[in-house]
């Protein structure tokens, strides 16, 4: 009796604890997570012109987060690689802002010639490049303090900026990245330290330049199409599409498909990635997304899932890349001109984050806690088989000594 009476109460024992560890992962997979643990994947997406200056959207939410009122018709901003500072264009203003992100303060500005409008950030986010039409030089800006540290001259007006790694066979991580620059009938290469590479006559008018990580430029131009020029010997390898007008690109760095505003036609063409010396040529477009106004540029987030399009109508659309569909549109008013996603201001900005987003999952936080889960869910029911098993040698083993 007092040998089945243990055997009852280890039962026992092993049904608590099993509870114990069943209600423990329960809690795991159900509390809130904090939004700001997530692995990098971008949080936010900044919309120029949206509402009465930059709209602030909340990806996991999927609603705006605030806006900060900024004059000067901003045209562009992009982001610093910390989340801290946004850069804002304000031609209207004859200048280039960098405010804190978290407060919208201003931290700096610099008065420019020639309404700048055009930006990009150098590879290693040290160095703000800044343009517009209205003049004909590039100037580097210094993003701590908004001093001009270079000035690129060209002989025309300046449509489109990019930067790029050096991609020639000789090249070594001491050669010095590349700034491309579109005129008006011509593109023009320097490296970053000023010295000028040359010059590549193109009379179609180059606009937008969009530069993957790899060995292909795309560009769009004045009379309607997008053309994809070779960084190494910058010959035209092919022209992708004619026929419209195309805004601001940005590509998936995991695919290396560009995706192309077309506001004439309201959609969004996506492109395969084109490589010199690759006899295939996919039909181009891949594919397409319709729209319902005429989109003014897109973001697409570095790990390749999400798609953000900003409309001419104030409404920005969310898309699912993997999926190829709209997942929503959020509105966001004024007349967005461009866009660009990235992580929440880090803690050290000094803002402090309203409560209905501290608590919110985004999908990479979620996938991390699926896997999780599943890992803790074999471990427990490795642990049950383990426990019976060992309950049932201790049975069989008293009911032997008692035969």
């Amino acid at each position: 009796m007092e040998g089945n009476t243990r055997t009852q109460r280890n039962i026992v024992i092993y049904a608590f604890l099993s509870l114990i560890m069943f209600v423990s992962i329960l809690f795991i997979c159900l509390c809130p997570s904090s939004a700001r643990a997530d692995g990098g994947a971008p949080q936010l997406a900044y919309v120029a012109g949206g509402g009465q200056g930059v709209s602030v959207i909340d990806i996991a939410t999927q609603r705006v987060r605030r806006t900060f009122t900024e004059t000067g018709g901003p045209s562009a901003v992009l982001l610093s690689l910390d989340g801290q500072s946004f850069y804002l264009a304000q031609p209207a203003l004859g200048r280039v802002a960098i405010i804190n992100a978290s407060t919208g303060q201003l931290r700096c500005a610099a008065a420019l010639p020639g309404q700048p409008a055009l930006m990009a950030l150098s590879l290693d986010g040290s160095v703000l490049y800044t343009a517009g039409q209205g003049d004909s030089s590039v100037r580097a800006l210094n993003p701590q303090n908004c001093a001009i540290e270079k000035t690129f001259p060209t002989r025309q007006p300046i449509y489109g900026l990019a930067v790029t790694a050096a991609t020639a066979a000789n090249a070594t991580p001491d050669t010095p990245n590349q700034l491309w620059i579109s005129g008006t009938t011509s593109l023009s290469i320097f490296e970053v330290t000023g010295h000028a590479l040359g010059t590549i006559p193109m009379e179609q008018g180059p606009r937008n330049i969009s530069i993957p990580g790899g060995f292909t430029a795309y560009i769009t131009t004045r009379q309607g199409s997008v053309i994809a020029i070779d960084l190494n010997t910058r010959r035209l390898l092919r022209t992708l599409l004619t026929g419209g007008q195309f805004g601001p690109m940005d590509y998936d760095a995991t695919t290396g498909q560009i995706y192309v505003p077309d506001s004439q036609h309201k959609q969004l063409a996506v492109l395969n990635p084109v490589t010199a010396g690759s006899r295939e040529q996919p039909r181009e477009p891949a594919h397409i997304f319709q729209l319902n106004s005429a989109p003014q540029a897109v973001a697409i987030t570095n790990d390749g899932q999400l798609g953000f399009v900003a409309l001419a109508n104030g409404e920005v659309v969310m898309l699912d890349i993997p999926a190829r569909n709209i997942i929503t549109s959020i509105h966001v008013a004024g007349t967005p001109h461009f866009i660009v996603t990235g992580l929440y201001p880090p803690a050290s900005a000094h803002a402090p984050l309203p409560a209905s987003t501290t608590t919110t999952a985004t999908p990479a936080t979620l996938i991390n806690k699926e896997v999780l889960t599943i890992i803790l869910l074999i471990l427990f029911i490795g642990a049950l088989l383990w426990i019976a098993f060992w309950l049932y040698q201790r049975y069989r083993q008293h009911r032997d000594n008692q035969s």
